[in-house]
């Protein structure tokens, strides 16, 4: 009896989800062999089937090795094992690095990817397969997954839709998240380090010497522009980035979601005083508030040498573990427990991530060099069933065993999670369809 109303809802913001331009689009699909009716119940089905409502994305840039974090080899020769054991998690038959046993805890939230496989051993290939789900060519650039989800987010807040703590520059800095779509989508980049003291976000606070009173004069000024404007093409805020900068300066809720000083002490101890750890609990603050995307950006994962030191000791002589691999384990696992504590863990996916693993085998330097043939990604959270291992790879993580998965599966999964359509078609600037992810098979043991 009740269906009928639940189904015509969902259509709603199934063509809601659609911007002017994707509307306009869906009226020629029929040339296609794709009608209205088929196009909008695809999407209709995708928003009814989501299960997260928000995801961040751990992204561990210069390419994390699996064999010292998610994929260990405590049975393999000591230049395949490396320096580190392995200890049991809260799964039986699951280990992890030993450098990460407050993740090993908890295990039963958590599903790992053991055979994610790819081409691309070149940080900034690597990045663009891993973050868009499409393998780069000269011919058109991808955007990113969270810079697809603000583009289809029909109801922006006074945050922006997808932000990067505490900016995008990944795989070696040339990499554009907004690709082909408008620039408006790109990331709002936070722009400095929540772990330091001076910590401030910009576009937060007013410039010193600029009043309100002129702000709003500003954007009175701008907004007459865009009423000329309207009247031939609707494009949309002249300026959306001051657009975006004067939501943020002018919102008390923006202002306290950003507001690290808000979490207690010992909150903040608990996610680690390193980058990575205030940079998951901002993320946490963030999706709370409801930005549907934010990517938590994680550099110094390039360790071609010198492994011991970069990601268990941080430095020389540390006589508390303070390297990468601690600092990831302590956020995460505080980040995973504080939504579950929330209620929040069902609705929001957490991803982490690199472009790549690292060679089965330690180089002379002590480190390990760019592998992609093999390596490792962890979700947890959004619907994902936990206490999994998914694929495998082989016993000197040299290749995926069974189950061999590509970023272009992930991303289909990811979008699936988040109620949009893998068929989903975009446009490029030139009015080119593009669908937001192609050839990739759904992740059964993730999407359901």
């Amino acid at each position: 009896m009740n269906s009928q109303p639940t189904n015509r809802r969902t259509m709603v913001r199934a063509k809601a989800s659609l911007g002017r331009r994707d509307v306009l689009h869906v009226g020629g699909l029929s040339a296609l062999g794709l009608g209205l009716n088929r196009y909008f119940n695809r999407a209709a089905a995708a928003v009814a089937s989501a299960k997260a409502k928000s995801c961040i994305l751990i992204w561990l840039d210069g390419g994390p090795s699996h064999l010292e974090t998610l994929d260990p080899k405590p049975n393999a020769s000591k230049e395949v094992r490396g320096p580190f054991g392995a200890i049991a998690s809260s799964i039986a038959g699951i280990q992890l690095s030993e450098l990460m046993p407050q993740t090993a805890a908890l295990m039963q939230h958590a599903a790992i990817i053991r055979s994610m496989t790819s081409p691309l051993g070149e940080h900034n290939f690597g990045t663009h397969y891993l973050l868009t789900g499409y393998k780069p060519t000269p011919a058109l650039n991808y955007p990113a997954m969270g810079s697809v989800v603000s583009h289809l987010n029909q109801n922006p807040g006074d945050i922006p839709s997808h932000v990067a703590i505490p900016n995008m520059r990944v795989g070696g800095g040339n990499f554009s998240a907004p690709g082909y779509l408008p620039p408006s989508v790109a990331p709002f980049e936070v722009g400095g380090d929540p772990a330091k003291p001076d910590f401030r976000v910009q576009d937060l606070d007013p410039f010193p010497g600029i009043v309100d009173e002129r702000i709003h004069r500003r954007r009175a000024y701008l907004h007459s522009l865009d009423g000329i404007q309207s009247s031939t093409d609707a494009k949309g805020p002249s300026d959306p980035a001051f657009e975006q900068a004067y939501r943020l300066m002018t919102s008390t809720a923006a202002k306290h979601a950003f507001d690290l000083s808000a979490e207690s002490a010992e909150t903040q101890r608990r996610y680690g005083g390193k980058s990575i750890g205030q940079c998951c609990l901002l993320a946490r603050r963030l999706v709370e508030a409801g930005v549907p995307f934010v990517t938590v950006n994680n550099r110094g994962w390039d360790t071609h040498e010198d492994l011991v030191t970069r990601l268990k000791e941080g430095y020389t002589g540390a006589k508390v573990p303070v390297g990468l691999i601690p600092s990831l384990d302590s956020a995460f696992a505080s980040l995973i427990t504080d939504l579950h504590d929330r209620g929040m863990l069902a609705e929001t996916l957490v991803v982490v991530m690199g472009e790549f693993g690292r060679t089965p085998k330690l180089n002379t330097r002590g480190g390990r060099d760019h592998w992609p043939r093999v390596f490792s990604v962890m979700l947890a959270g959004g619907g994902v069933p936990g206490g999994q291992i998914i694929g495998a790879s082989d016993e000197r993580g040299e290749s995926p065993r069974d189950r061999a998965i590509t970023p272009a599966d992930l991303a289909a999964s990811i979008y699936l999670l988040l109620g949009i359509d893998p068929e989903t078609t975009l446009l490029t600037p030139d009015g080119r369809p593009v669908k937001v992810s192609l050839d990739g098979k759904p992740i059964n043991e993730i999407v359901g």
